[in-house]
């Protein structure tokens, strides 16, 4: 990956903005380096099926993100009906009372609430709004915005012509990693039809990861595939969002926000996946050199989480079918989580356990911003001392003898058989 010094990156410091589902993703993404994370509060974003954040411990979620030097966006960004509007008064005062750095909506009357009852509370347009021009931009920024998440289905040439006709002080925030949506800026009727779980308030189903095949009305019964395929087909699965060889390209656009996707996903995703980023953003920041590449490992940690096949989205053309994955499922998954990091001390390594793991196995270690190394498993024990030939229980705590030194919080993955999962 080349980087010019002669584009105004090293002065243009783009924020890295990633996901919390919970407390424990929160404290992964700010541990890994996030500038700000975003988070959802019960039923008032689009991820209303991940355990998210109460107003009783939301106030906890913005002082830890505070402490750590980090931003805190609250996500309020269903399409919101008259229910919702009339509870959402409630969860607005507590967010300005709280200190939230901005909240992300993609309705107007919404917006108009924020303005009314958290008036100090910066307004990020969600990409739900579906904005794909500079006159919408300017518009909702006389509305109050302060920013806006660009829609998905823009083209790098596109997001630089609206980048030049608006105001400075207009931040865009765009997404270079996580799930794609069939659905324009994932404004998505199929999960409601089939199953009654409105995508647009939170509760999708995923119904275009299934596997579809043609029924003709006169034919019940008979399903024909839509290709020449027994199995059927994947006709609206779509691979993962991955634009880490294209940092400079995306700074050199004048995107102010980084954004990963992924609420939905566990703390080690959400580590990873920010490790990554930072490692690649600060890289080439400080070494603003045409020559300058990031290293080799960065990109391989992406392979290191439960992903689809990669692709690089709208950014460089109509991804028309290269984004599509036409088999079973598309998740492929290579390493887990074998333990997180509890303590290091007399030569022990004392972690929880999350996943099993034997005497005598090869585990790597990640810790912020360095390249993972590798331990072996040896004298495991419990906490008291006693040998045991594995870790079997989830959360249990065990110890075993390393050379490596740890941070706290630190993750140890242990690679497995390669696995696509349906």
């Amino acid at each position: 990956m080349n980087f010019s010094n002669q584009t105004g990156i090293d002065t243009n410091k783009p924020e890295l903005l990633s996901p919390a589902g919970n407390e424990e993703c929160l404290n992964a993404a700010l541990d890994f380096g996030a500038d700000a994370v975003y988070i959802g509060v019960g039923d008032f974003s689009m991820r209303a099926a991940s355990n998210n954040f109460s107003p009783d411990n939301l106030g906890s979620a913005v002082r830890t993100a505070h402490q750590k030097g980090a931003k805190l966006y609250l996500a309020c960004n269903i399409i919101a009906h008259n229910d919702e509007i009339r509870r959402m008064p409630a969860l607005l005062e507590v967010a300005e009372s709280l200190g939230v750095d901005a909240v992300i909506v993609a309705d107007l009357g919404v917006l108009s609430l924020v303005k009314k009852y958290a008036p100090h509370v910066d307004i990020h347009i969600s990409t739900q709004l579906g904005v794909t021009n500079y006159e919408s931009a300017r518009m909702l920024q006389a509305l109050g915005a302060n920013r806006i998440v660009l829609a998905r289905e823009l083209t790098l040439a596109e997001i630089i012509d609206i980048r030049s006709n608006i105001s400075k002080d207009l931040q865009i925030e765009c997404f270079i990693h996580g799930a794609m949506c069939v659905s324009f800026s994932g404004r998505c009727l199929i999960s409601s039809y089939l199953t009654g779980r409105d995508a647009n308030r939170g509760n999708c189903t995923q119904p275009c990861r299934w596997k579809y095949k043609l029924v003709e009305e006169t034919r019940p019964g008979i399903h024909m595939p839509v290709y020449e395929d027994e199995n059927g087909t994947y006709i609206l699965n779509a691979k993962d969002l991955n634009m880490i060889e294209y940092l400079p390209e995306l700074t050199r656009a004048g995107i102010n926000s980084f954004k990963v996707e992924g609420r939905a996903k566990n703390a080690y995703y959400t580590a990873v996946v920010t490790n990554a980023y930072r490692v690649a953003m600060d890289s080439l920041l400080n070494n603003p050199d045409a020559n300058h590449k990031i290293e080799q490992w960065v990109f391989e940690e992406l392979h290191k989480i439960s992903h689809r096949d990669y692709c690089t989205g709208y950014y460089f053309n109509n991804p028309s079918e290269e984004a599509h994955i036409f088999y079973t499922g598309g998740y492929i998954r290579q390493w887990d989580l074998a333990a997180t990091v509890l303590r290091c001390e007399n030569g022990f390594l004392t972690v929880i356990q999350r996943n099993r793991f034997f005497e005598g196995d090869e585990l790597e270690l990640l810790e912020p911003g360095v390249k993972p190394v590798l331990i072996r498993v040896k004298d495991l024990q419990d906490e008291c001392g006693t040998p045991l030939d594995s870790a079997s229980h989830p959360m249990m705590v065990v110890k075993f003898r390393s050379e490596a030194g740890a941070n706290e919080n630190s993750i140890l993955r242990i690679k497995r058989a390669p696995e696509i999962s349906k």
